[in-house]
């Protein structure tokens, strides 16, 4: 079988490794020399502890499954299985995260929850107080500013594998059916479109005005090394507020006795932290969601998030080397892990897994293969 990928993002990449994987020939066409979206501008984390239950913790647990055995046999990915700690202070954010542990599936996602000493003994780093720590064990990370690179490394030793870069395609014009902006035309039985926030021009042709997939902006940033390891990811209560594993009565009633502070609500925002391979951590992030969107990032949700890390690290946050704005496509229907829909023969579209693109990636592109009969 000969299949054509158009994107070379997390998705688009786990699909021509699947298809590559299954004896498929493969031919992969990115419009920019590589990918520069939201699989590069993300936190790396393969992240299952705040999925919904159902569908979504299914495709996250696989995905991590995925993640771990690609890693082994591709260690540029970075791939750690460095697990994730909440740390949480006073009564109403340790409810959510006592909640959280009694859920039913709570053991398939490792939650434990740790007393600060517990929790210091598995992350020296975290000197700050706090009342208590959800641990997530089956949280893992990678590089996501080197891992398509080191996928595609990969990929290239197959000799069923090309990679187009610098194309842009223009028109579906036929049963599995690209022509690209070199006007070079590319045949295959299967077309996968993995364009991630990339929603216009002849997407918007194939799918329709109607694609039920939004664009979402968020503002994040990376410092100088720490110093020390940074052995888990971190996440503060706020992520209790924007994943659906944490909804409860708990949580409800955290909102309503303890908002979050003005900057945090009206940003939308969450602390999600990582330490990178070079010892620096990525810190983010915000949500907005109305368009037009800004074209420029503003200092408030950077103050705000400096001054939550510090409080939990309880030392000052190293120099900040990079901030930056991105922009990944959400399902609109949140019960949805990602959009896949057949836009013409031998064509489908593969977007918006939101924030879940990263983790899910794996798993997307395997019921994928599964669903088309690769």
């Amino acid at each position: 079988m000969r299949v054509t990928v158009v994107g070379a993002g997390v998705v688009g990449t786990m699909h021509a490794w699947q298809a590559v994987e299954r004896g498929h020939q493969v031919v992969q066409i990115e419009r920019e020399a590589e990918a520069r979206g939201a699989s590069l501008r993300n936190f790396g984390q393969i992240w299952v502890s705040g999925r919904a239950g159902g569908e979504e913790l299914e495709a996250a647990l696989r995905a991590r499954e995925l993640w771990e055995g690609i890693g082994g046999r591709v260690p540029a990915l970075g791939f750690r299985p460095n697990g994730s700690l909440t740390p949480v202070r006073g009564p109403l954010e340790l409810a959510v995260a006592e909640a959280a542990v009694a859920r039913a599936d709570a053991a398939a996602r490792g939650y434990k929850l740790l007393t600060p000493g517990e929790a210091r003994a598995l992350n020296p780093a975290l000197r700050g107080d706090f009342t208590a720590a959800l641990y997530c064990e089956r949280d893992a990370a990678v590089e996501p500013r080197t891992a398509q690179l080191a996928l595609r490394a990969e990929l290239l030793k197959s000799p069923n594998y090309t990679f187009l870069p610098g194309r842009e395609v223009r028109d579906v014009t036929g049963a599995g059916t690209v022509r690209d902006d070199h006007g070079d035309t590319h045949h295959a039985d299967a077309v996968v479109l993995c364009t991630g926030a990339w929603l216009g021009g002849l997407v918007r042709e194939l799918a329709g005005p109607d694609l039920p997939v939004r664009r979402v902006r968020l503002q994040m940033m990376q410092t100088d090394p720490l110093g020390e390891p940074l052995t888990t990811s971190v996440a503060d209560a706020d992520s209790f507020r924007y994943y659906p594993a944490y909804a409860s009565k708990a949580l409800d009633e955290l909102n309503a006795r303890q908002p979050q502070p003005d900057t945090a609500a009206a940003h939308k925002m969450q602390l999600l932290m990582v330490q990178r391979a070079d010892g620096g951590l990525t810190i983010g992030d915000t949500h907005e969601y109305e368009h037009p969107f800004a074209f420029d990032t503003v200092e408030e949700p950077y103050e705000h998030l400096t001054g939550v890390v510090e409080s939990l690290l309880g030392r000052p946050l190293p120099r900040v080397r990079h901030r930056w704005a991105g922009v990944y496509a959400q399902c609109t229907d949140p019960g949805k892990v990602v959009h896949r829909q057949q836009v013409h023969e031998g064509v489908w579209l593969v977007t918006g897994p939101g924030g879940r693109g990263m983790t899910c990636a794996p798993a997307i592109a395997e019921t994928t293969a599964n669903e088309l009969g690769w």
